[in-house]
């Protein structure tokens, strides 16, 4: 997609060539912990237990304003001139996704079911917050670990909704269009036609989702979900969809996990903008990106653009399909044979 990496192929670094230092556990009082529901914001969304009551204990995946958001719902969108700048209100919405009330156990590390409901939650909230009309790209991330810019040990990942759509997902587009009028064809769609027949970069494949290492990976150990079918907008996922992308997603994490000893990483979800009525959106191919934090960005990365990766795509993804990884004990808790309400 227009964008050339530096592959350091004389570096050639495995899995134990990075040093890493394992976050610290700060311990203390946890506003996301189940109990402890008053500390955040009343919650906009929550799969509980059907006689539990709102913003009480007996949920499972639970969704809140961000308490210190980045933009916010109040104020309108229109540009305004300041001489030769343009500026705006920050307008927008911030929210938490509170992956489990188990405060210690990562998303890589739950049961299916659990990650599924993350994916809903995900899923459900994008296909609301777009009924603002002035909201135009809804951006699911998440980070983890304190060098990915996580300020909270609990499982969370985060969603935010901005009245312009972002010039990283601008670019994309438009790569995507040009490619799809110049050969008719999605190049992701034609991305998964090759790893396929190579199998020189695929991590875990099933009937509706791929795990790859991309080809010319900007990050070390990067990796792509990417749905089988042309898909341009992740809040149109299908139910019979989540299952697999919970599997590829638990599964790519846990070889990550075990690979590389719990990295930092970063997760997002790019997928096409929304209100906007753009014909070009038919191109779009949203999938899903995990960015081990395992190098850092510096002068070169930031003064050009290009990023230089010290391990091949093809060599990670063969070290993470050799990762053998175990499920533990697919643990059930008991608020989930009672039914949920949203």
């Amino acid at each position: 997609m227009d964008r050339w990496v530096v592959i350091a192929t004389e570096r050639g670094k495995r899995p134990n060539d990075f040093k890493v230092p394992r976050d610290e556990k700060k311990g203390g009082d946890c506003p996301l912990c189940e109990h402890h529901e008053w500390q955040t914001p009343p919650e906009v969304l929550a799969y509980r237990d059907r006689e539990s009551a709102r913003d009480r204990p007996g949920w499972w995946v639970r969704v809140v304003p961000n308490k210190f958001p980045a933009v916010r719902i109040e104020g309108r969108d229109e540009i305004r001139q300041l001489g030769l700048y343009c500026v705006m209100n920050g307008v927008g919405a911030h929210e938490v996704v509170v992956e489990s009330p188990d405060h210690g156990r990562a998303l890589e590390d739950m049961n299916g079911y659990q990650v599924q409901e993350v994916i809903r939650a995900w899923r459900d909230r994008s296909m609301d917050l777009r009924r603002d009309a002035r909201l135009k790209y809804i951006q699911v991330f998440k980070n983890h670990g304190n060098t990915a810019g996580a300020s909270l040990e609990h499982p969370h990942s985060q969603i935010i909704a901005t009245p312009l759509v972002p010039v990283e997902i601008e670019r994309k587009l438009e790569g995507l269009t040009r490619y799809a009028r110049r050969t008719g064809r999605c190049i992701l769609c034609e991305m998964i036609v090759q790893e396929i027949q190579e199998q020189n970069r695929v991590v875990v494949e099933t009937g509706k989702f791929i795990s790859i290492a991309p080809f010319a990976s900007r990050f070390p150990f990067e990796t792509w979900i990417i749905p089988r079918d042309h898909q341009q907008d992740f809040g149109f996922i299908r139910e019979d969809q989540v299952a697999d992308l919970s599997a590829v997603l638990r599964t790519t994490l846990k070889k990550l996990t075990a690979a590389l000893n719990r990295p930092p990483y970063n997760l997002v979800i790019s997928t096409a903008p929304v209100n906007t009525g753009r014909e070009d959106l038919i191109h779009f191919h949203w999938h899903l990106e995990i960015l081990p934090r395992l190098t850092i960005a510096a002068g070169f990365e930031l003064g050009t653009g290009y990023y230089i990766n010290p391990t091949p795509p093809e060599m990670a993804a063969s070290d993470l399909r050799e990762t053998v990884v175990m499920y533990d004990g697919e643990y059930a808790k008991k608020y989930r044979e009672v039914g949920k309400y949203v």
